[in-house]
């Protein structure tokens, strides 16, 4: 009997056609449906984590020593609502940026097809991640007001490079950090299954953007790989410093000031952070997008 989950063979020879081919190949033999994946109907555990307490942009403060471990738990649980939240928010530009770089392509060639096959996986993980975020008992968290008016102008406007390499820094943060959750048996089990999903899933997807952000360099010249380098660099501050909303602390019951005055203090957090970065910015440097004004970002955010 024919499986309904066989990839129809494409003409697509190409270096690039090679790589989409075997995504496409990935996908057809490792694919996730949240919906049926995830324990939806479980109460949530309330003794569980949201994510490993080392993640929590308190973890070693003075405020965390003071804190019971009930408020710990409910700090971890809104701070990774409020990261899934963020992952929706970018998710929903990275699908515009691709669809738009693939239009008028030849749709049967093996990457416009890999293309629409990232684009429905990143449909599935926002929904995932929303309804993850709601059995966490978190509010529906959003990035301040400019950052969402600065994603619509990025997807609207960035292209190449600049689009696949802003992709690439998302998720590669996401990723170090939900490798650990995963593992981590403090998480809430249905935290745990989602962060493997998307660890999973999402592998495919760096992958993409790692060949496309080189393929689209090849003919770069000194002023446009500059200009993009600068502009991946704000992208990925604003990405960034927009994973933890402010509300969370509030919403965990604790002072807002203090918990933002301590955050933002946290050396522990800012060595995760640049860790967790380490092969990314590897990437770039190799592409030759680390220069000095895009630094500056990087730093800013912690994130070198």
């Amino acid at each position: 009997m024919a499986s309904s989950t066989v990839r129809p063979s494409t003409q697509d020879h190409s270096p690039e056609g090679d790589i989409a081919r075997r995504l496409l190949d990935s996908a057809a033999v490792l694919a996730y449906d949240p919906a049926t994946e995830v324990d939806w109907d479980t109460p949530l555990d309330r003794n569980c984590h949201g994510a490993s307490p080392e993640w929590s942009t308190l973890y070693g403060t003075a405020y965390w020593r003071e804190m019971t471990e009930e408020q710990r738990k409910e700090l971890t649980r809104q701070e990774a609502a409020s990261v899934a939240s963020t992952g929706i928010w970018f998710e929903m530009i990275l699908q515009q940026m691709v669809l738009r770089d693939v239009y008028a392509k030849d749709p049967t060639s093996a990457e416009v097809q890999w293309a629409l096959t990232e684009i429905a996986e990143e449909c599935r993980h926002s929904i995932m991640f929303a309804r993850g975020a709601a059995k966490l008992g978190a509010p529906p968290y959003r990035p301040h007001r400019l950052a969402v008016e600065l994603g619509r102008v990025f997807k609207s406007v960035a292209f190449g490079e600049a689009a696949y390499a802003a992709i690439l820094v998302a998720e590669e943060v996401l990723d170090v950090m939900q490798r650990d959750w995963m593992r981590d048996e403090r998480v809430a089990p249905f935290v745990r299954t989602i962060n493997n999903i998307h660890v999973v899933e999402e592998s495919r997807h760096m992958k993409f953007a790692r060949d496309q952000t080189r393929k689209r360099l090849a003919g770069a010249g000194r002023v446009r790989r500059r200009i993009n380098a600068l502009v991946i660099a704000i992208a990925s501050y604003v990405i960034v410093t927009s994973m933890v909303n402010r509300e969370v602390y509030v919403n965990a019951g604790l002072d807002e000031e203090r918990a933002l005055a301590e955050a933002k203090a946290n050396e522990h957090h800012k060595s995760m952070m640049r860790s967790s970065c380490a092969g990314l910015m590897e990437f770039l440097a190799s592409c030759g997008l680390l220069t000095k004004p895009a630094l500056v970002f990087y730093k800013r955010a912690h994130l070198i």
